[in-house]
């Protein structure tokens, strides 16, 4: 469903080759990295090869076709390859919910900083590692798993390849089977102005062993109005009966660019919780798929996103149902004012054995201004004779009627606006269990659309 035609694909379409401002430092990447285990130059080689023969994307590929990639691939982002920066403890606390209790590792600039990181008092169970530490201590787990889960192999999953070029930073997460962890882990990516330019590539790992059930936070945010690009690909592996609650956070700068990839592969009577939300960025595009590929396991999928200005934010969803008896909900709902411009596409595909799935997809997007667009696409691909599936998308302005109501009971026309679209909004974030995360993004909302 389209309202308007889109500022992004009325600017020409990259050529579809991979610019060279994105490959020269490919050579320097690899022979940084040569201490690495042969199976990483390996992964690398193969994003390099994939990005050189396929390119970034264009408005001719149907996975982009409402979002034009051009301001990214014409611009010359330098790789943040030093630690650096000027982040301090209260910028940590401002984006931490209050939290000290939790278990966090921050990320300046797209590297690890230990001093702002608190993770002293992790339970027994539960791993928490930057990346090439990772790889030096656990290289059994993360070879068994990075790189294995998301596919980098086509124009569409050209950021992935890139990512994979230049992943140098990020958190691997491994919780054993039976292992409940009760605190929640952040994982935080902040930004300030000596991001200005830069590119950071983070890669994450989480491994949720059998029976295990862990909550992972992933954050991005700007303590400053840097121009910058985040290009992050995290990986999730939810074997049989685990829980994972992955909740992604997108505040990055208003003038950044943000492209990230969630891929979770499921086990037997698995559960995968996901939430999304994202006001940051002038250009993002966020990733989310899953595949049931046990009897038995469901995945949730929800999501909010908040737009003004000419920001262009794009979702695109996957879920991939493989074997019988499995569930999936999903539920995403857009605010869009000003000249924004959102896009949601979600695919719900069923194969022929996957009997008895059950999976229910809705978008819903509710429109503050004349000049704010959307295009919604939910797909089922349905190869199963014996499911109960269904998908819907709703695009709207504010109820006159509940307008009406309110303003007959004595609530004026502004703040009557305010409320329908606080309530709009909160009816998405009161699907967040983790109650400081739910209490602190209907704070955010509230404050944005009362203030």
């Amino acid at each position: 469903m389209t309202t308007a035609v889109q500022d992004r694909r009325a600017t020409p379409p990259t050529s579809g080759r991979a610019p060279e401002a994105y490959v020269r430092d490919f050579d320097a990447t690899l022979a940084a990295t040569a201490h690495q285990p042969a199976w990483v130059t390996a992964l690398r080689r193969a994003g390099h090869a994939s990005l050189v023969k396929h390119g970034f994307p264009t408005t001719k590929n149907e996975d982009w076709h409402f979002t034009s990639v051009a301001a990214i691939a014409e611009s010359d982002f330098l790789a943040m390859t030093a630690p650096g920066g000027d982040v301090t403890a209260a910028d940590v606390a401002r984006f931490g919910f209050g939290q000290s209790e939790w278990h966090t590792m921050v990320f300046v600039n797209g590297h690890f900083d230990g001093s702002l990181s608190s993770l002293d008092r992790l339970p027994a169970g539960i791993r928490v590692l930057p990346l090439a530490q990772a790889i030096a201590e656990i290289p059994d787990l993360v070879e068994r798993h990075l790189g294995r889960v998301t596919a980098m192999d086509g124009q569409a999953e050209a950021f992935t390849a890139l990512n994979a070029m230049y992943m140098t930073d990020g958190a691997v997460i491994h919780v054993a089977a039976d292992t409940v962890v009760r605190e929640p882990v952040h994982l935080l990516f902040l930004t300030d102005a000596m991001a200005a330019r830069g590119i950071i590539h983070p890669r994450n790992l989480v491994v949720c062993d059998r029976h295990a059930k862990a909550t992972v936070i992933e954050s991005y945010a700007a303590t400053g109005d840097a121009h910058y690009f985040t290009n992050a690909v995290t990986e999730a592996v939810v074997a049989d009966g685990a829980t994972l609650t992955h909740l992604k956070l997108q505040r990055e700068s208003s003038r950044a660019f943000h492209v990230s990839t969630t891929d979770a592969a499921q086990g037997r009577d698995s559960h995968f919780v996901s939430f999304s939300f994202g006001v940051g960025a002038d250009l993002s595009r966020s990733n989310v798929f899953t595949r049931l590929a046990g009897a038995g396991c469901g995945a949730t999928l929800n999501g909010l996103y908040l737009l003004d200005g000419a920001q262009h934010m794009d979702h695109q969803t996957n879920i991939v149902h493989v074997e019988p008896n499995c569930y999936s909900r999903e539920l995403y709902k857009g605010i869009l004012d000003g000249r924004s411009h959102g896009v949601f596409n979600g695919k719900v595909y069923v194969f022929p054995e996957a009997q008895k799935t059950d999976g229910k997809q809705t978008n819903n997007t509710l429109l503050l201004s004349e000049t704010a667009h959307i295009d919604t696409k939910p797909q089922l691909e349905i190869f199963a004779d014996d499911v109960k599936c269904t998908h819907g998308a709703t695009i709207g302005r504010l109820d006159e009627m509940a307008l009406f109501y309110m303003k007959s009971r004595g609530i004026g026309n502004e703040f009557a606006r305010q409320l329908l679209t606080y309530a709009f909004a909160a009816d998405a974030l009161e699907t967040i269990e983790l109650e400081a995360v739910r209490d602190g993004l209907e704070e955010l909302v509230l404050r944005r659309y009362t203030a």
